[in-house]
């Protein structure tokens, strides 16, 4: 009679092991978004180089463009078509590193009158509406690109697809960086800033 007092009832045991898959469930998606937010990092400061290195191409073009046209007399004619090229580049990718660091337009002051709990609803509605609009960037760019893929650049001789390309990787990555978003607010967990450390495994600095 004792032991049956003693030995735990069936509910409880059923209610330990929930907790336990619960716990298990919490540690396994924290170690996966804290695996995200460093991959994102990584492509974060690739896609800056490559942002940064089409801002410095494109400034070349047209410099060579200004020296052809003023002291050569002749205009190179591609550097006009291949400067708007690379401007949709960086600009579409430069925006999406925008959104995981923050820098858009948004709602601060909103956001500082609310109480704690409103404002996480509110960021994740903020994210919801930014991941859907970088998922129509891809939907609609693709399409573009389908139906652009026969005809050519102007002077430059390549598939106009290429005018909305920027337009998919850009809304990729908007949707990538939203979803990373996500998490990190459900889940607590630290950004990884642009320079990840290897040597640190996490938590705190990077």
């Amino acid at each position: 009679m004792l032991q049956q007092y003693l030995e735990p009832s069936f509910e409880a045991r059923l209610a330990a092991l929930l907790r336990m898959r619960a716990e298990q469930a919490r540690l396994t998606m924290h170690a996966f978004t804290l695996a995200l937010s460093r991959l994102a990092a990584k492509i974060t400061l690739v896609v800056l180089i490559v942002a940064g290195f089409g801002i410095m191409l494109m400034t070349a073009l047209i410099a060579w463009g200004v020296f052809g046209r003023f002291v050569l007399n002749d205009t190179p004619t591609w550097v006009e078509a291949g400067s708007l090229l690379l401007m949709a580049w960086f600009i579409f990718l430069g925006a999406a590193v925008g959104v995981r660091e923050s820098d858009h337009m948004g709602f601060e002051s909103l956001l500082a009158f609310v109480p704690r709990e409103v404002e996480a609803v509110l960021v994740l509605i903020i994210q919801g509406l930014i991941l859907l609009f970088g998922a129509a960037m891809v939907f609609y760019g693709l399409q573009l690109v389908e139906k652009a893929w026969v005809d050519r650049i102007p002077l430059i001789g390549i598939a106009k697809s290429w005018d909305y390309m920027p337009l998919v990787a850009g809304g990729a990555l908007i949707v990538f960086f939203s979803i990373e978003r996500v998490l990190l607010i459900l889940t607590g967990v630290e950004r990884a800033p642009l320079r990840v450390r290897a040597d640190r495994v996490g938590g705190g600095e990077l």
